[in-house]
């Protein structure tokens, strides 16, 4: 998406956007409030990380550290999301924080992508990710009640976020709205068989690709049969994803096909992304070195590890549970925007 040509602090630009900025505050306020009537101690991270995060797909923005000698030097990264600092402070001891950052992603700008943008990211040391619906059900209706919104409307889709939401596994959504039982194509806890999935994909016209992997097919059905019907009517809580597809959150003991993580969405846009955080140190090391051989086979490129985030892991991170919510999104829905640049003071510059 390019930029308009008029530029955006122009008197009559920005007083398009204004109603949304407004709204944009009020619905900050009610969510600061919401965390301290629960207890959260707020916190500030560093944007500048040795590691912006370990997603294989995303891309980071890089920059380089210089000491009071100029010949050392650090390659940093501005982070992705600010999980890796907010779990070394769950393991200093905070059980509750919650942080507005602002976080950065190269490579990504559309009506609903922007490459910097808010992430509301919050922690509950000893409480079960299933507490974080709790949370997001009482923000997300303070924020519409902040901003005066009874429902949500986008590209022609409503969402009611004061009725009871609708909790749905990822395995029920794949058999509800494109027909294919997704754990059957999952042998046990071994890795899943792509073939097995192709050729469910093919059925239902979807057209599998060469060197498709499994996680490929998982992603192209979501987009194109499952995701634009969540938060139709209410919002949906899309959860138990398959463990192969558990970035940091532990499998569950009750079924090790599957992670403890879930997704919000409202009116077919995703708004949070929750884990019952991963603790073993070992496994996650061996996730991150998986990941990057997979950025590296795809993209020729790796991010480093986060050596102190795995060695605050060794040392105790308590279990406990974690999200990461769109702000902006939110905002959208909030004040009725229909693109991400209307509910920012200043968009970034650039194609």
């Amino acid at each position: 998406m390019k930029n308009s040509t008029i530029p955006p602090w122009r008197p009559d630009a920005f007083a398009r956007r204004r109603p949304h900025l407004e709204a944009r505050g009020r619905v900050l306020r009610a969510i600061r409030r919401v965390f301290e009537e629960r207890g959260f101690t707020e916190v500030d991270t560093p944007a500048l990380q040795v590691s912006p995060g370990m997603e294989p797909h995303l891309r980071s923005f890089a920059t380089e550290l210089v000491g009071t000698d100029p010949a050392d030097r650090l390659r940093l990264h501005l982070h992705t999301s600010p999980e890796f600092a907010m779990k070394k402070l769950l393991a200093a001891g905070v059980p509750r924080l919650w942080q507005l950052a602002h976080v950065f992603r190269n490579g990504e700008r559309s009506d609903t992508h922007h490459p910097e943008f808010s992430m509301l990211e919050w922690y509950r040391a000893g409480e079960g990710y299933r507490t974080l619906i709790d949370d997001c059900v009482d923000l997300v209706r303070a924020a519409a009640e902040a901003a005066g919104r009874n429902v949500f409307r986008f590209r022609g889709v409503e969402c009611d976020p004061f009725r009871p939401w609708r909790v749905l596994t990822v395995a029920d959504a794949f058999a509800e709205y494109a027909g294919i039982d997704l754990l059957a194509t999952v042998d046990g806890t071994h890795d899943p068989d792509p073939a097995a999935l192709a050729a469910e994909v093919a059925r239902i016209g979807i057209h599998p690709h060469p060197g498709d992997r499994w996680e490929d097919l998982v992603f192209r059905v979501m987009f194109d049969r499952i995701e634009p019907r969540l938060g139709e009517g209410v919002p949906c809580v899309l959860t138990d994803y398959p463990v192969c597809m558990a970035a940091l959150s532990r499998p569950k003991p009750e079924d090790p096909r599957l992670a403890e993580r879930f997704e919000l969405y409202a009116c077919g846009l995703e708004l949070a992304n929750a884990f019952g955080e991963l603790t073993d140190a070992s496994v996650q090391r061996a996730r991150f070195e998986a990941d990057m051989d997979l950025k590296e086979r795809l993209y020729g490129e790796r991010f480093p590890m986060d050596e102190d985030f795995l060695a605050a892991l060794e040392h105790g991170l308590p279990e406990s549970s974690g999200i990461a919510l769109g702000f902006d999104r939110l905002v959208m829905l909030c004040s009725g925007a229909e693109r991400i640049d209307e509910v920012l003071w200043l968009p970034v510059a650039g194609p």
